[in-house]
């Protein structure tokens, strides 16, 4: 296979520590990192359901990471989407290595109407809205014993 590899992993979890956006020395440019948790849930060896989390240090680059830093708190669910990077410190005999998330967007998760503000909404559900107003004037009420009635000819639309 030549030249074709792909690196891409979107990773959804709860944020475990507030954002530390930090500059870096020669470049002055910005970066944010992020530790999320994404929990998993699998049976056990006695086939009980058992959670699992997993643990993951993500990177944010430039202007996004910044808007992270101030918008984004602890405990807040976000959706990551980036590329695996590999890093290594440390010296020789006691090197250290890592894999991180080097993320391109991070998306904070809303529920239940509320604008980001820490953890979102409490219920397990997304609740949609719309600022469109529904148009119900061409909904018609059915006449009782409507379902064993058969249609009229001005019922049938074509």
């Amino acid at each position: 296979m030549s030249g074709f590899d792909i690196n891409t992993v979107t990773v959804s979890g709860n944020l475990t520590r507030e954002p530390e956006l930090r500059n870096l020395p020669n470049g002055g440019q910005s970066v944010c990192s992020l530790r999320i948790a994404h929990n998993d849930r699998y049976k056990d060896a006695s086939g009980n359901w058992a959670d699992r989390a997993s643990y993951f240090d993500v990177s944010v680059w430039g202007g996004l990471g910044e808007w992270m830093a101030s918008n984004l708190t602890k405990g807040q669910k976000v959706v990551v989407s980036g590329r695996l990077k590999w890093r290594e410190w440390g010296e020789e005999g006691n090197k250290r290595q890592a894999v991180d998330i080097s993320a391109d967007s991070v998306v904070p998760v809303v529920r239940d109407g509320s604008r980001g503000q820490g953890g979102g909404g409490q219920s397990n559900g997304f609740t949609p809205r719309s600022d469109v107003p529904a148009n119900t004037d061409d909904f018609q009420t059915v006449p009782s014993g409507g379902a064993n009635r058969a249609p009229a000819d001005d019922d049938i639309p074509f």
